[in-house]
């Protein structure tokens, strides 16, 4: 394995008729785990993101086939990043991407740091349990202007401002961390680059390969 894995971020300009609209509604996934964990999306995920009419739909990594956001673009236009099991995409996503939509800088990553850093967090999940302040200043750093942070990884939602920022992760769209959380994505509005809101949408149960 490589030491750090994470490049300097993609920049990524939006097309100009969504760089200059303001309200967005933005639809946020990641962790879909196709088909590593399940042959299928989550059955109410199309029809759900399909009720916000989202302007774009972000993907935040561990997307696993290029079929998945095939899928998604009947829904919007998706842009990605990679997650630590997508090696289908090692030639052509990058890990982070850093935008602009409506005036507010969005950093896009998965979030799962090195490989060294990845083994590490696996050794303090089972020591400590989930701790969110073990994620927040290593996003930091990796996005140090970023209005709006949105990763992946842990497979819990996180809707909440810290240090001016807003992170966002829309916990899998898949399954939960745990058999009691539940599947889930993420909304995120921008009306003007002060008003920006972001929402934690749940999914039903849906059942994952072992």
């Amino acid at each position: 394995m490589q030491g750090q894995i994470h490049h300097p971020p993609v920049p990524w300009s939006p097309p100009p008729e969504l760089a200059a609209r303001l309200p967005l509604t933005i639809a946020v996934v990641a962790d879909t785990h196709v088909p590593d964990r399940s042959e299928q999306l989550h059955p109410h995920l199309l029809p759900a993101l399909h009720s916000y009419h989202p302007d774009l739909i972000l993907h935040a990594g561990d997307i696993c086939i290029p079929e998945v956001l095939k899928t998604l673009t009947t829904v919007a236009s998706v842009v990605a990043v990679r997650g630590n099991r997508d090696w289908a995409f090692q030639n052509t996503l990058p890990w982070q991407r850093e935008f602009t939509l409506g005036g507010v800088t969005v950093a896009l990553m998965h979030g799962h740091g090195s490989w060294r850093t990845y083994v590490l967090d696996k050794w303090q999940y089972l020591l400590n349990g989930y701790q969110l302040e073990r994620y927040r200043q290593r996003l930091l750093n990796q996005a140090s202007t970023a209005q709006v942070i949105i990763f992946g990884h842990t497979h819990r939602p996180v809707a909440e401002w810290y240090q001016g920022r807003l992170f966002l992760n829309p916990g899998s769209a898949l399954t939960g961390a745990k058999p009691d959380c539940l599947p889930s994505f993420g909304i995120l509005h921008i009306r003007s680059p002060e008003q920006i809101h972001a929402t934690i949408h749940h999914l039903p149960p849906f059942p994952r390969r072992a």
